[in-house]
C-alpha cells in the first residue's frame, strides 16, 4: 500500500513514526522542502530539510467554502528562506502543500494541506507566515465588465497583443536610480517619451533580478537622458550596471490600442456605452421620436 491508505494503516498499528513535511514553490519557479522530523526526508523530486527549524500551527479546517488557513514558523538562514527574499516579496504568493508522512516509508503519506503564503512578518531572525487555503481565490471576484477602457491586460490571453513584437520590449543597462523608485536606463533611441508610461519595468540581473514595477512617468531627463519612475519603488534596489527590461505601456483607450499596438479586434472595453449622465436624461418634448439625436 501507499499513500493515504498506507498512511491509515500505519495509524492504526499504534506506533507514532509520523512527521510533517512542507514545499514551498515560488512563483518565479524556486522550490524548498521543510519538515520539522530531526533527519531530512525525500520524496516527489523534493528533499524536505529538517535543519531549518520550521514548524507549524495546527491547521483550521471547516466544511463548505470556508477558508482553510495556518501559519508556518521558521527561522531566516541563507541555506533557507533568506529575509531580503522575504522583503523583495518572492515568497509572496507561493504554492504550499503540507504532508503527514511516516519518515520510517516516506511512501505511507497523506496531504494535509494545500494553498498559498499570504500575509509574511518577520523579525529577530525568525518569520512567520500566514497559509491560506484554496477556497481564499473564491473570495476574488470574477465576469466581465462593462466599461468603455479595455478590461484586458497588455499581453495577456483577453488582450493578445504578442510584446515580443519589435519596438514594445527593449533591454538596457542600468545608468543610476533614485530610492528604487525613479531609474535612468539611459537614452532610449527610436522609444518618445511617454511609450514606457502605463507599462512595466523589470530587473533581468542583479541581486534584485526577478522584481518587478508599474512605471508612473516616462519624460525625457537632462542631456538626453530617460527618468522612468515607477509607482511604488522596488524591494531591492537594483544597481547601476543592472540590465533592465522596459515594456512599454497601455493607457486601455481604444484609439491607443488602434495607433499604438493595431490590435483593435481585441479591444476588450466598450467605447460607445452610454454614461451616467445620459441614462439619467429626463424624458423630451422633441417631435423626432426615431432614436436619433436628442438636439
Amino acid at each position: 500500500m501507499v499513500g493515504a491508505e498506507a498512511l491509515h494503516a500505519h495509524l492504526e498499528s499504534g506506533t507514532g513514526t509520523v512527521a510533517r513535511c512542507w514545499s514551498v514553490t515560488r512563483r518565479d519557479g524556486v522550490r524548498f522542502g521543510f519538515t520539522d522530523h530531526d533527519c531530512d526526508l525525500a520524496f516527489d523530486g523534493i528533499v524536505f530539510r529538517a535543519e531549518t527549524g520550521m514548524t507549524a500551527k495546527a491547521l483550521q479546517q471547516a466544511t463548505g467554502l470556508s477558508v482553510d488557513n495556518s501559519e508556518a514558523m521558521g527561522a531566516l538562514s541563507d541555506a533557507a528562506i533568506r529575509e531580503d527574499d522575504i522583503a523583495a516579496g518572492r515568497f509572496d504568493g507561493a504554492d504550499v502543500v503540507a504532508w503527514l508522512v511516516n519518515w520510517q516509508n516516506v511512501g505511507a503519506r497523506k496531504i494535509l494541506f494545500r494553498g498559498t503564503i499570504g500575509e509574511i512578518r518577520r523579525g529577530a531572525g525568525a518569520f512567520n507566515a500566514e497559509l491560506r487555503g484554496l477556497t481564499e481565490k473564491l473570495n476574488r471576484p470574477v465576469g466581465r465588465v462593462f466599461q468603455k477602457p479595455c478590461s484586458a491586460v497588455l499581453g495577456d490571453r483577453n488582450c493578445g497583443f504578442d510584446l515580443e513584437t519589435s519596438g514594445f520590449r527593449h533591454e538596457a543597462e542600468l545608468v543610476s536610480q533614485v530610492d528604487g523608485r525613479v531609474f535612468d536606463p539611459g537614452p532610449l533611441e527610436g522609444f518618445g517619451a511617454g511609450w514606457f508610461e502605463r507599462g512595466r519595468i523589470e530587473v533581468m540581473s542583479g541581486n534584485a533580478a526577478g522584481l518587478s514595477a508599474a512605471i508612473k512617468h516616462d519624460r525625457a531627463g537632462p542631456t538626453g537622458a530617460r527618468v522612468i519612475e515607477v509607482w511604488e519603488p522596488l524591494r531591492l534596489v537594483p544597481l547601476p550596471g543592472d540590465i533592465v527590461r522596459l515594456t512599454a505601456g497601455c493607457d486601455k483607450r481604444f484609439t491607443t490600442c488602434r495607433e499604438k499596438f493595431d490590435n483593435v479586434l481585441q479591444f476588450q472595453g466598450f467605447p460607445d456605452i452610454p454614461e451616467e449622465d445620459w441614462l439619467a436624461t429626463h424624458p423630451t418634448e422633441a417631435k423626432r421620436k426615431d432614436g436619433g439625436s436628442r438636439r
